[in-house]
């Protein structure tokens, strides 16, 4: 179903579309690297946001949204990205586009720019920056209400 949670096959883990697909942010916030493989959602899109780094999944009937796929997360570390996601973020299972089942992701409920986020300027701009972010907030410090 595009643009809708799926209620079919199994769960295979978390489906990541934005800073947590680079390896360095999942090691200051979970302290490991878990397995990450390429995956695709249908139906969906990775909008940039208004005024933040980070994006955002937006549901988008034509469209597919790459990221990556997280294996082996422990109930402590899904907390952890819970908490680092925040209350603009909600849980959602959602179908994967090659067929092989559903991954957990989290789906943006605001407002979203009419343009997709750009995964490779912000590796090349900002990816530094936000690992300091999230390594303060990983010591305690409360996120920047901009970023």
């Amino acid at each position: 179903m595009s643009g809708k949670a799926s209620v079919d096959g199994p769960v295979h883990g978390l489906f990541v579309y934005g800073t947590l697909r680079f390896p360095e942010i999942l090691e200051i916030l979970l302290g490991r690297v878990p397995r990450l493989t390429p995956a695709a959602v249908p139906g969906w899109r990775v909008r940039a946001l208004p005024g933040v780094d980070y994006p955002g999944l937006v549901a988008d009937p034509g469209g597919t949204a790459e990221g990556m796929l997280i294996a082996g997360l422990t109930e402590d570390e899904r907390r952890v990205l819970d908490e680092f996601e925040g209350d603009l973020y909600e849980p959602a299972v959602l179908p994967l586009a090659d067929g092989s089942g559903r991954a957990r992701a989290y789906l943006w409920r605001g407002p979203a720019e009419p343009y997709d986020w750009d995964l490779a300027d912000f590796a090349e701009h900002r990816l530094a920056a936000f690992a300091e972010r999230c390594r303060a907030w990983r010591a305690g410090d409360p996120w920047p209400e901009s970023i």
